[in-house]
C-alpha cells in the first residue's frame, strides 16, 4: 500500500538517458516537462500536468554542465513543491562539489554543505545519492534520505570474469579509498594493495608515491569512485605496472572525464574500464575508448529504491542490511 500519492518521475537534461531506464525498470512513465533556456541563459521550468498530491523523483545529475544542471535541479524542485506535490525526492546519481566535504585550507568554503542547503531549501523532501565522495555529506542534511552505492554492481560484474584473469589483486587508487576497496575486494574473494599518494597544491593535484602490497605477475583491479582529467589514474597505472603488474583494469563509479581524460585513458595500457551510467558519458568518448569500455546501468538499483521509498519498505533490506 502506498503511503503518498501516485508515483511521479521527472528527468532533468543531465540524466535523460537514465532516467528513461529507470522508467523502463519501474513501469512508469516520465511525466512531461518544459526546459527552456532563456537568451540571457535563465532557465524556464513548466510542469505539463499537475503534481498535486503525488509523490514525485526528480532525477537529474549534476555532472558537466554543472552550473546549468544544477540550477535546473534546483528550479525543477521549487517548481514541483510549489504545485503542491505531496513528497518531492531530489534523485542525484552524481552529486557536483562533493568533493569539497571539510576546510582543508584557509579561507575556502564548505560548498558540499552549500549543495545541501539549496538542495533542502528548494524543496527536497528526501534525497537518493549515489556513492557521495565522502560519507560525512550526509551530516550536511536535515531532510532525510538514502546514499546508495555501485560497488556491488562493479564487483558483481568482476566475479565470472576473475576467474580468467591471473591471481588476481584489487588496488585501492589510494589510501583514502582504502575502506571501499577492502569492501570490493572481499566481495570478491580477493587479497588488496593500495596506491600511497602525497595531495599538493589546492589538494586536487597529488603525487603517486609507492605501492603498499604485491602486485608484481598479478592482475590487477585498480578501484576508485570517479575519474575526473584522468592524471592520478594515469600516475596509478603507470606505478602497478612498475612494480610489475600484469593486465590492468580500471573500475570506477563515475565517468567524469574531464578535459583531457579519455585520450590519457585511451592512451594507457589498460585491458578494460568498467564504470556505470550515473554520468552520461558523449558518443566522441566512447569511440576513444573502444570496446575497451564496459558501462553498467544503475537503473535497476535506483528503480528498486525509488519503489522501496514510494511503499515505505526498507531500502536496506535490499541489500540485506
Amino acid at each position: 500500500m502506498a503511503v503518498y500519492g501516485g508515483i511521479q518521475l521527472f528527468a532533468g537534461r543531465g540524466s535523460v538517458d537514465l532516467a528513461q531506464a529507470i522508467a523502463k525498470h519501474i513501469k512508469k512513465p516520465l511525466s512531461g516537462i518544459d526546459v527552456i533556456d532563456f537568451p540571457n541563459e535563465n532557465v524556464f521550468v513548466r510542469l505539463q500536468s499537475s503534481v498535486r498530491g503525488q509523490d514525485v523523483y526528480v532525477i537529474q545529475g549534476t555532472a558537466t554542465p554543472v552550473s546549468r544542471n544544477l540550477i535546473e535541479l534546483l528550479i525543477m524542485l521549487r517548481t514541483l513543491k510549489q504545485d503542491s506535490a505531496d513528497r518531492v525526492t531530489a534523485v542525484v546519481p552524481y552529486l557536483c562539489y562533493a568533493r569539497s566535504d571539510k576546510k582543508d585550507q584557509p579561507r575556502v568554503a564548505i560548498t558540499a554543505r552549500l549543495m545541501a542547503d539549496l538542495i533542502e531549501a528548494a524543496g527536497a523532501d528526501r534525497y537518493i545519492f549515489l556513492d557521495l565522495h565522502a560519507g560525512q555529506i550526509q551530516g550536511f542534511f536535515s531532510v532525510p534520505g538514502d546514499v546508495l552505492t555501485a560497488f556491488r554492481i562493479l564487483s558483481n560484474y568482476f566475479v565470472k570474469k576473475i576467474k580468467r584473469m591471473h591471481d588476481p589483486v584489487v588496488v585501492s587508487a589510494d589510501l583514502g579509498f582504502a575502506k571501499k576497496g577492502r569492501n570490493f575486494a572481499a566481495s570478491l574473494g580477493l587479497s588488496m594493495a593500495f596506491i600511497e599518494k602525497r595531495r599538493k597544491g589546492n589538494n586536487s593535484q597529488c603525487e603517486v608515491l609507492t605501492v603498499v602490497g604485491d602486485v608484481k605477475d598479478h592482475d590487477v583491479i585498480i578501484v576508485d569512485d570517479e575519474i575526473d582529467t584522468g592524471g592520478t589514474i594515469q600516475q596509478d597505472v603507470d606505478i602497478v605496472k612498475e612494480y610489475g603488474a600484469r593486465d590492468v583494469y580500471l573500475s570506477f563509479v563515475h565517468p567524469i572525464l574531464s578535459g583531457p581524460a579519455t585520450e590519457r585513458l585511451a592512451g594507457l595500457p589498460v585491458k578494460e574500464f568498467v564504470t556505470t551510467d550515473t554520468v552520461p558519458i558523449p558518443d566522441e568518448k566512447r569511440v576513444l575508448l573502444g570496446n575497451r569500455l564496459t558501462v553498467l546501468s544503475v537503473a535497476p538499483l535506483l528503480g528498486e529504491v525509488i519503489l522501496r521509498t514510494h511503499q515505505g519498505k526498507s531500502v536496506g533490506a535490499l541489500f540485506h542490511e
